[in-house]
């Protein structure tokens, strides 16, 4: 064990980079999401502003809308005309996520003129906008790459783009081992949303 404490302790001293990160949440698995909420509420702790704004998600009523509710230092925006197989209006879709990204983009640029402004930003099921087409994949790249150096930025949904992946400083892939919903048990409160 000494020997795995001075590796680890030789990792921390080696680690001299001090900048906000770009996380992606990624894969066919549970979790994406919650994980990426729960670094928002790491984060309110120590008394940050952040914002998060959904893609995609936007019918159901969920336990973090009612939560966010509770606090100042988070922004929460719904900009997703709900679940893409309820959607019968792709132009509508695509409309709803540019006006979310059109919100991503003020958010940064706040960040950008504002220290005291946001210090991390959660754009939920983005990685699902940009695999369909909604939102342009080069904008979140560019974006990505000319965010303020404090700025933290998470991306959750499936099918991550490469070039997300690439410019990403942490990339996790959720994979499914198996998943109550193949047994037939419904969506759960407080759980599933």
């Amino acid at each position: 064990m000494a020997e795995v404490q001075k590796e680890h302790s030789n990792g921390i001293n080696k680690a001299q980079i001090n900048r906000g990160v770009v996380i992606v949440n990624t894969g066919d698995g549970k979790g994406k999401s919650t994980a990426a909420f729960g670094t928002a509420f790491r984060a309110v702790g120590y008394g940050m502003k952040v914002g998060i704004v959904q893609f995609i998600k936007g019918k159901w009523k969920t336990g973090e809308q009612e939560i966010f509710k509770n606090f100042d230092e988070i922004t929460h925006i719904i900009s997703g005309e709900g679940f893409t197989w309820e959607s019968k209006d792709k132009a509508k879709d695509i409309e709803s996520a540019m006006k979310g990204w059109d919100i991503v983009c003020n958010m940064i640029e706040e960040a950008r003129s504002d220290e005291g402004s946001y210090k991390l930003l959660v754009l939920d099921e983005i990685n699902i906008a940009m695999d369909l087409a909604y939102v342009p994949t080069e904008a979140v790249v560019e974006a990505i790459k000319n965010k303020p150096e404090h700025l933290s930025i998470i991306l959750t949904g499936r099918n991550a783009p490469a070039e997300i992946i690439e410019v990403a400083d942490t990339v996790t892939e959720m994979r499914p081992i198996k998943h109550a919903f193949e047994k037939g048990i419904q969506a759960r409160k407080g759980i599933e949303y």
